[in-house]
């Protein structure tokens, strides 16, 4: 399984037999030009929108005629189950409702965890279930910041983390950057490309931090 960081909380993750997941596709320029990511090029089978904000639903700017998917649906023969969530740490009356997805491919089992806003419940993690790999937001103010990251990270306890929608040169959120995250992790890895390569029998045995530079 390969995984690319497009930038903010897109990823194009792609399987071993060729199938492609892009998750929550920004609008390049919107918010007035703070998501300066650029336009994300790659043709997927699959979209997975978290939730209804243009730096996260653009699906009209892709390539192609993607299934999209909001909640639960079983499409190209992989399972996604979207657990509900919230965009903030008041059940939604600040910024709405938000979608966790959660899927295998290749024998990992990913979970992506869109604007999530507060801490999981019970039920969430119950949910959610095992995690190999963990695409989770670190910036706050509009979703969990460093510190709650990090306690949901250590409830879901996955074996690869890659943290998304944080502070770059391209995004011109007043959001933190990723280091405040990093410094709770004693495995981190940095490396020089967006993109990775996964497989099962790779995956560590304690968690591992894996910080990607944006493709966009």
């Amino acid at each position: 399984m390969k995984v690319k960081w497009n930038g903010h909380a897109s990823f194009l993750i792609t399987s071993a037999d060729g199938i492609k997941i892009i998750t929550d596709p920004y609008e390049s320029g919107s918010y007035g030009g703070a998501v300066g990511y650029g336009k994300i090029p790659d043709e997927a089978d699959v979209v997975l929108v978290s939730h209804d904000h243009e730096d996260h639903c653009h699906v009209a700017g892709l390539k192609g005629s993607p299934k999209v998917v909001k909640s639960s649906e079983n499409v190209k023969g992989i399972d996604f189950k979207g657990v509900k969530a919230f965009h903030d740490d008041s059940q939604g009356r600040e910024r709405g409702q938000n979608t966790i997805f959660c899927f295998e491919v290749d024998g990992i089992k990913v979970c992506h965890l869109g604007d999530l806003g507060h801490h999981l419940s019970p039920q969430q993690v119950e949910e959610i279930g095992a995690v190999d790999l963990l695409l989770i937001p670190v910036g706050g103010l509009f979703t969990v910041d460093a510190r709650v990251a990090t306690d949901v990270t250590k409830t879901l306890n996955p074996k690869v983390v890659i943290p998304m929608h944080y502070k770059t040169e391209k995004l011109g959120f007043p959001v933190d950057g990723v280091d405040e995250f990093l410094a709770n992790w004693e495995k981190v890895k940095k490396i020089d490309g967006s993109e990775i390569e996964l497989s099962k029998d790779s995956l560590p045995p304690v968690t591992e931090v894996i910080v990607l530079q944006h493709a966009l």
